[in-house]
């Protein structure tokens, strides 16, 4: 199977020269690999020229964010299948194969991600989508091995299955999918555009998976910090888009319960003295009433209802179910 590795790289110069070597050292065998560049300012694509003159390097003229980026990129690639890999993943030796072979064993698996675990405590899950990722009802994201802030170790508990979304740190997807899918949703710039794409894909019943045999390692918050206020705003407003694209059932009655939701975690940001995590919850929320609109006059109506589970806030804080399994 034809297979790309993709990074997406922004100001990255310094990752790029952590990461990149071990990548092209543990893929090249199996796949081509390219470095799609979104308007750097440093030295990042004069770096991959001068290093690695096989690496192809596809640059925009403005930073189009992680969506719209990989979006007018992967047409000019050749491949069928794609790996889409943030610059501060490390990657391991002999991960690439277990995915590919993945692949080829199973022709309704369309998009799928390896084990992400913590490179700064390898011991132990990585936020970024962990072994796998699930919404609750209330389309909050959790995965198996990362509830919330609560990080698993790893004890290779869970073995590779499907599941609902597969991170973007390190997504695999078959191009003819990815396309088929008109890519991931350009409005969100970044943050859940990759769970947004798998809810879709489920939609139109292709598969998603988590594959145990593979793993990587993810540094996190390489362009953009986990702490700042900006990702939180994406990630809240983000959430509240997917709700009103893909939800079918009971949508005001989600919002409703959301706003409840998403107050009281504002609420707590400000109790933590975080005062510019307030205000992202609060503009998240304004996001959605000026840009609502639009998306509810593209739902489709063939689209078929996704039963999401119970609600993790209530099965986290209020009954102290800190791991997938007592889920």
């Amino acid at each position: 199977m034809k297979t790309a590795v993709v990074i997406l790289n922004w100001n990255g110069q310094v990752l790029l020269e952590r990461f990149l070597p071990d990548l092209l050292a543990h893929s090249q065998s199996f796949a081509s690999v390219h470095v799609v560049d979104n308007a750097s300012t440093d030295e990042s694509v004069s770096f991959v020229h001068s290093n690695f003159p096989n690496v192809n390097v596809i640059r925009h003229q403005h930073n189009l964010g992680y969506a719209e980026g990989y979006n007018q990129t992967i047409g000019q690639i050749d491949a069928e299948l794609l790996c889409l890999i943030n610059n501060d993943v490390q990657t391991p030796e002999g991960w690439l194969q277990p995915m590919i072979n993945a692949f080829k064993n199973d022709p309704l698996m369309a998009l799928a991600q390896p084990k992400i675990l913590d490179l700064n405590r390898p011991t132990h899950f990585e936020y970024a989508g962990a072994s796998g990722g699930f919404l609750d009802r209330f389309g909050f994201p959790y995965c198996r091995g990362r509830i919330f802030d609560h990080l698993e170790e790893d004890h290779h508990q869970y073995t590779t299955a499907e599941v609902f979304w597969a991170s973007g740190a390190c997504l695999f997807v078959r191009k003819t999918v990815f396309q088929s899918l008109k890519g991931f949703d350009a409005s969100f710039f970044a943050h859940m555009e990759e769970i947004d794409l798998c809810w879709r894909a489920k939609l139109q019943g292709f598969q998603v998976w988590a594959i145990a045999e593979s793993h990587v390692f993810h540094l996190g918050g390489g362009t953009l910090h986990y702490g700042t206020a900006q990702k939180t705003r994406l990630n809240f407003r983000n959430s509240l888009f997917m709700l009103l694209k893909n939800t079918q059932k009971h949508l005001m009655f989600l919002l409703v319960i959301r706003l409840l939701l998403d107050g009281l975690a504002a609420w707590r940001f400000l109790l933590q003295g975080k005062p510019s995590h307030f205000g992202a919850v609060f503009m998240a929320h304004m996001d959605l009433y000026r840009q609502g609109g639009r998306y509810l006059k593209s739902r489709s109506k063939s689209l078929k209802s996704i039963v999401l589970d119970s609600s993790i806030v209530w099965k986290y804080y209020i009954l102290g179910r800190k791991t997938f399994d007592k889920l």
